[in-house]
């Protein structure tokens, strides 16, 4: 396995965004036409907190203890890939670090640590969609809008190669991401 610059470079592809982006939309018709893929770790480990009885009051109530518990799950997922298979991230590490900026949130070490280990193999950032919000999503639309700024920045500043997908209906994009795959 090749290194560069202390980061094992990856056949990762991360499919992000701010929030109502359809990245897991876009996920899943990747995941439909056989590629492997993996979940949001946030709506995960809302869904898994209400599954143990919390309510979502209680589950956001502590911003650093709610992003503490995405990450512990995303770096769990991420040491456990391949880094030669090819994988669609719904969302990756460096996201993490844009809510931290979002949220004024310390990073946490291990945040920092992660995200100088892999290099992956492309970032697509997603157009914004019109917000929509559910019963995991709260942010406002001047939310979104900062947040995915806050992506952008983190990818730009890592240094991964981004493409940026344009809003098309959601068959659309994932021709884009493939076509874009290799160029």
């Amino acid at each position: 396995m090749e290194k560069r610059v202390g980061k094992i470079l990856t056949n990762w592809c991360v499919i992000t965004g701010g929030p109502c982006t359809g990245k897991t939309t876009v996920v899943n018709l990747l995941k439909e036409r056989g590629y492997v893929t993996t979940i949001e770790h946030a709506r995960h480990y809302i869904d898994t907190r209400k599954q143990e009885g919390d309510t979502i009051e209680e589950i956001r109530a502590n911003e650093n203890e709610f992003q503490i518990g995405v990450l512990e799950m995303q770096l769990e997922e991420e040491d456990s890939l391949d880094p030669t298979k090819l994988v669609f991230l719904d969302r990756a590490l460096p996201d993490a670090k844009a809510y931290y900026q979002f949220l004024g949130l310390e990073y946490d070490p291990r945040l920092i640590d992660a995200i100088e280990k892999f290099r992956y193999k492309k970032i697509f950032i997603l157009d914004r969609l019109p917000l929509v919000n559910d019963y995991a999503r709260l942010e406002s639309e001047e939310d979104q809008i900062k947040i995915h700024s806050l992506i952008k920045n983190v990818y730009a500043e890592l240094g991964h190669p981004i493409v940026y997908v344009p809003v098309l209906p959601p068959e659309e994009r994932v021709d884009f991401i493939l076509a874009s795959l290799d160029e």
